[in-house]
């Protein structure tokens, strides 16, 4: 058994709690197994830095329920404890058959979790029993094992809290207080990532000692404890050895660890490198990768490295395959114009500009590839999440995708994604667990680049 931290919505607190215990549980000296429901991409970097372990993505929807069954078990062979952090309200998902399809609650019966659920008290008293109730009685195939206080104000406050909840006979597993040093500062895209802050060791070890003393430690152990079970994998046959340049810097930072684990078992010896600061990705590359990231917030300094832009934009007109996601996208456009409304020159692979807004697109997305390319059949149906600020108005000549929202029922379906022989660039973020075809498409181009390069 393992234990799924959930909350009644986003911004109760669940991300900050935990990461204080799975800090609490490293540094008791547990090796520790972290798991992040949804396509979050920066959270995942902050379990990481905590255990010292790479955390995993359980997201259905753009995989499906036995490649998450798959990857929860492989992942978690060999850990002594096993924590799975929430994505929203405890049932947010889309509808796919269910309303809740892809939510923490979604997860917890999949893989046969309990759930502590985190509940925000800055603003509530006896009403928190209506609440907890009635999370547990939304659906009785969850087990909700007891409640997380945070920002419990006083003694007073707590008095009344409990009071309430012993009403409905829910146990309170933890009482936190309010806590301005347990805040991590955010921006437009979710929480500033790792590599950005400067004393991430002193707040995991602040928020260690916070739930040392405030979690009922003596229930919460065993929960975390993880049955030992037997799990066949399906083995994935190499498709040859070939070596991809990988951008990942303070800019590009958005990947899924089992994302870059699937290349690497197809074949693939990744090799980062960094825009911002290297003259040139590695020589002996026979393709490339962009993830996503914040090129907006450095893109003076992206500007500025004419060695790297002179050097991608020669290795993309060789013929060197390459796959660009949301902020790669950006990157390998002639200009990225940022939030103060500075135009920056980037690579210039792709035409035209992108430029942040003020407004988002957010969410999971159907799309429909409307040609035949390295990587897509014409006609391919695929899944991906889109989470970005930035639009490129310049009109698609030849795009890759028509997007349509997932599980919407309106009709509004719009054109994506650019496309040259070898180049695939889209906003559209991928994950190869859905079609492992498409890893083995894109490596197939790149040991033929090869071939015909070396």
């Amino acid at each position: 058994m393992a234990l799924l931290i959930a909350g009644e919505r986003s911004g109760v607190g669940k991300t900050t709690i935990t990461l204080a215990i799975l800090s609490f549980l490293r540094r008791q000296g547990y090796l520790v197994q972290s798991f992040k429901v949804g396509p979050d991409y920066i959270d995942p970097m902050f379990h990481r830095s905590v255990t010292a372990c790479p955390c995993y993505n359980l997201d259905p929807v753009l995989t499906s329920e036995d490649y998450v069954r798959d990857i929860y078990a492989k992942a978690s062979q060999g850990k002594d404890l096993v924590l799975v952090e929430g994505v929203m309200g405890l049932f947010d998902g889309v509808q796919n058959g269910t309303l809740d399809y892809g939510s923490s609650a979604h997860i917890a019966r999949l893989l046969d979790l309990p759930v502590v659920l985190v509940l925000d008290c800055a603003r509530v008293s006896t009403s928190i029993a209506a609440l907890a109730q009635g999370y547990r009685n939304f659906d009785p195939a969850l087990e909700i094992v007891g409640v997380i206080l945070n920002r419990v104000k006083s003694e007073r406050h707590l008095e009344l809290l409990q009071l309430a909840l012993d009403s409905v006979s829910m146990p309170i597993l933890g009482v936190l207080p309010p806590e301005d040093r347990l805040k991590l500062p955010e921006r437009h895209l979710g929480l500033v990532p790792v590599a950005e802050l400067d004393n991430l060791n002193g707040f995991a070890q602040y928020a260690a000692q916070i739930v040392a003393n405030n979690l009922d430690w003596q229930r919460l152990l065993p929960l975390l404890a993880l049955e030992k079970t037997s799990h066949s994998f399906a083995s994935r046959e190499a498709v040859a050895p070939v070596t991809i340049a990988i951008a990942q810097d303070r800019a590009f930072s958005f990947y899924y660890q089992d994302q870059l684990e699937i290349l690497q078992d197809l074949g693939a010896t990744l090799l980062p490198w960094s825009p911002l600061e290297d003259q040139s990705p590695p020589k002996e590359a026979t393709g490339m990768i962009f993830g996503g990231g914040f090129p907006e917030i450095f893109a003076e300094e992206l500007c500025a490295n004419l060695w790297a832009k002179s050097a991608v934009y020669d290795f993309i007109q060789s013929g060197m395959p390459t796959y660009a996601e949301c902020g790669g996208l950006m990157y390998l456009c002639q200009h990225l114009i940022d939030q103060q409304q500075t135009s920056w020159e980037m690579v210039g692979s792709i035409p035209g500009q992108t430029r942040m807004s003020n407004s988002v697109a957010l969410g999971y997305r159907q799309a429909f590839s409307l040609l035949d390319t390295q990587l897509f059949k014409r006609g391919e149906k695929l899944i991906g999440h889109e989470f970005h600020y930035s639009q490129n108005h310049e009109p698609i000549k030849n795009p890759l995708f028509k997007i349509s929202r997932y599980g919407s029922k309106e009709e509004k379906k719009w054109d994506e994604g650019y496309h040259l022989s070898n180049l695939h660039a889209s906003y559209l973020h991928l994950h190869f667990g859905q079609n492992i075809s498409l890893a083995q498409r894109f490596l197939s181009a790149c040991l033929d680049f090869s071939m015909k390069n070396h």
